[in-house]
């Protein structure tokens, strides 16, 4: 049997004396490198479970029309339609699993879903709280008014007054947009859309800061009632698919889908039909 000795440590190597003199903080180094190991390791293995399991869980909440039931009681909508398409050239089927908005982005940190699609507007903040694919679609925030309610409203001045109710829906980018541009007024942040639609219609709000194609089908659905004073939006923002953080190789995939998407105007035809046109309101519960 052949034996190799090791060499004996050489004093005067500089890795060795930085060894002896300061043991912790090699060691620190060492825990933090095999860390980064194991972590991009795991980040990879989202998307390998997907293909696995022939099954991606997606996020939706219900907004028209990102997301809504139609008249039998299957979901419709430009995310479920974004969905649909991304899984099936996945080689993987759907599965959508409907939160509240402000539960959401919980939920995908808890891994209860491996993406959130729901038209949610790419923010810094929310960045913080997960990952955010390149921009598939494009939304903005509207204003849309009680017509009755405002009769004596004459600019967006006296509507910024304390008198004046204004509702958004909690963790949107309607609420942030409201309280930067009506920050005199008394803001009801309530916990759904259609918490903050009726109190719209129901004269308990003078206004409601939403996403634009929210507030142009809900005026247009109320003409009698309803109102949009304003030309342009409040705010055009763009909306991004969401992974939990670390996940890079779902991420790629999601950017390099996107990219294709984009380049062969499935997405902006998609997106046509759905927030230029009411032809698929027919198929859609009243």
């Amino acid at each position: 049997m052949t034996c190799i000795l090791a060499p004996a440590p050489n004093p005067s190597n500089p890795w060795y004396l930085t060894i002896m003199k300061h043991p912790r903080f090699v060691f620190t180094h060492l825990v933090l490198a095999v860390g980064l190991l194991f972590s991009s390791i795991a980040s990879a293995d989202v998307l390998e479970q997907i293909l696995d399991r022939g099954k991606i869980r997606v996020g939706v909440s219900l907004f028209t029309p990102w997301a809504m039931m139609d008249k039998t009681g299957n979901l419709v909508g430009f995310e479920i339609e974004v969905a649909k398409k991304l899984a099936r050239e996945m080689g993987v089927e759907p599965e959508f699993k409907i939160y509240r908005w402000t539960d959401i982005i919980p939920a995908l940190n808890r891994e209860e879903i491996d993406v959130i699609i729901a038209g949610m507007s790419i923010t810094p903040k929310r960045a913080l709280q997960m990952n955010f694919t390149l921009p598939y679609a494009e939304s903005g925030v509207s204003l849309v008014t009680n017509t009755n309610s405002t009769k004596d409203v004459e600019n967006m001045r006296s509507l910024n007054e304390p008198r004046v109710v204004v509702a958004a829906v909690a963790r949107s980018l309607g609420s942030d947009v409201a309280k930067l541009v009506f920050d005199r007024t008394d803001l009801r942040i309530m916990a759904s859309s259609e918490e903050a639609e009726k109190a719209l219609l129901d004269g308990k709000a003078h206004a409601y800061v939403a996403s634009s194609t929210e507030a142009t089908f809900l005026a247009l659905e109320h003409p009698e009632k309803l109102d949009m004073p304003l030309a342009k939006p409040l705010m055009v923002s763009v909306n991004g698919m969401g992974v939990k953080r670390g996940e890079q190789e779902l991420l790629n995939f999601l950017n390099a889908w996107i990219t294709a998407r984009a380049a062969d105007k499935w997405l902006s035809a998609t997106q046509k039909y759905w927030f230029q046109s009411l032809k698929w309101r027919e198929a859609v519960n009243p």
